[in-house]
């Protein structure tokens, strides 16, 4: 059976999302807290901005979910494949 490629995700690439994540998420706080309206317009940026971010992680779980779960039928039917083809003999004839 053939080993699918596993990515790989190294040290760097994860600190450069974490680092650009917590860049993004700080310059839209300090927009907000410098922006020149009143207190309950802030507020309710702020929720927005909130909103978008912990909705962001949850489509980004469903989106890794239905790649695993893809992945797995993938390698299930693989293996149906590898196992038929093990099996078969081309040379193998039938006796009537």
């Amino acid at each position: 059976m053939t080993k699918p490629v596993q990515p790989v995700m190294t040290t760097a690439y994860y600190v450069q999302c974490i680092i650009s994540f917590g860049l993004a998420l700080g310059s839209v706080v300090i927009g907000i807290l410098y922006l020149p309206v009143d207190t309950w317009v802030r507020a309710f940026l702020a929720v927005a901005v909130l909103y978008t971010v912990t909705s962001s992680f949850g489509l980004a779980k469903c989106v890794r979910d239905r790649q695993e779960v893809s992945q797995v039928t993938s390698r299930v039917d693989q293996a149906r494949l590898d196992k038929l083809l093990a099996e078969h003999d081309p040379f193998k004839v039938e006796q009537l």
